[in-house]
């Protein structure tokens, strides 16, 4: 009868960290998401331009510019909707998974005593199981987020054909969704899916584990060692370098993760390898990483905000 009663109030505290965890992470998520979009788009229109034309951006300064003249600057916020949703959905997964995965590890693999922290290798491993699991949640988000980005170009990808039934001024998340669905079904929704999962697999690891690192680097040097919070100003760091390792190593997925979604494609079967092929023949390295500068600036404040929000309202509301 002990035995039923432990395990009833285990398992009724772990649905409440998990709660805790969708609500705080979905918060932060939101905040960030309203601070770095127009930088976003930016990067997104940038990836997306076709390979077998002149470029239409000088750079991300450049896109700023014609974006802005042509259509304002509320067109940086085109299609911000889906992203909000998406973001909070991603940082609720992240974290809730985040935990998911190391209580796991900690039950079975690398059985701790109570209360003593994981090594940091297995925060990392923690880190890529969440990512990957939310690059399930996120592909079809990204890819709603990814065509009302990025202006109506004529596509010539075979698969997709010219997107003419939807002009850019006016798509609305619902008609995209329609249009998806109308042309490829269901899995259509999870076009490019393979560039998240590369993403979020190995961003996972190096934005948990960056953060983890610096916070255990910024713990043994408290005054207090009983007290194991960390200043605001620490805990921003380590999320604006977790951020920024998250972004730069694994950004080349990206790269081509927004190329599929958005069909800016020459003729060639829009599988991983085939658009990694054609971008980095057409571009070389550079290619793959059209967009990485403005991403990394932005994804640091961003990921800095993500962080000292969640730890904020963790410390605050438990």
């Amino acid at each position: 009868m002990r035995e039923k009663t432990a395990t009833a109030v285990q398992t009724k505290n772990q649905g409440v960290e998990a709660l805790k965890d969708i609500t705080y992470g979905s918060v932060g998520g939101i905040i960030s998401k309203l601070f770095e979009y127009p930088f976003d788009t930016v990067k997104v229109r940038l990836q997306s331009q076709p390979d077998h034309l002149p470029l239409r951006y000088a750079g991300p300064l450049d896109c700023f510019r014609q974006s802005i003249q042509q259509d304002g600057f509320r067109s940086l916020y085109r299609g911000v909707s889906a992203p909000l949703v998406g973001a909070a959905a991603e940082n609720a997964c992240l974290f809730w998974a985040y935990r998911l995965a190391k209580d796991v590890l900690q039950s079975t693999v690398l059985p701790t005593d109570a209360g003593e922290a994981l090594p940091l290798p297995a925060l990392v491993t923690a880190g890529a199981i969440s990512g990957a699991l939310t690059s399930m949640v996120l592909t079809p988000i990204e890819l709603v987020k990814c065509r009302m980005q990025v202006p109506l170009q004529s596509s010539l990808d075979p698969n997709l054909g010219p997107r003419s039934g939807l002009a850019a001024r006016s798509l609305s998340p619902f008609a995209v969704i329609a249009e998806v669905y109308r042309r490829e079904g269901i899995p259509g929704f999870w076009r490019g899916q393979m560039g998240t999962l590369l993403r979020e697999t190995g961003g996972g690891a190096a934005w948990f584990g960056s953060y983890e690192t610096l916070s255990l680097y910024f713990k043994k040097r408290l005054k207090d060692p009983e007290n194991d919070s960390l200043p605001i100003w620490q805990q921003m760091i380590s999320g604006a370098v977790a951020g920024m390792s998250y972004n730069f190593i694994f950004f080349p997925a990206d790269t081509i993760k927004s190329k599929i979604q958005t069909g800016e494609l020459s003729n060639v079967t829009p599988t991983f390898l085939n658009v990694g092929k054609e971008l980095y023949k057409a571009h070389g390295l550079k290619g793959l990483y059209r967009g990485c500068g403005i991403t990394v600036a932005r994804s640091a404040p961003s990921s800095a905000l993500i962080f000292t929000i969640y730890e904020g309202l963790r410390s605050h509301f438990g």
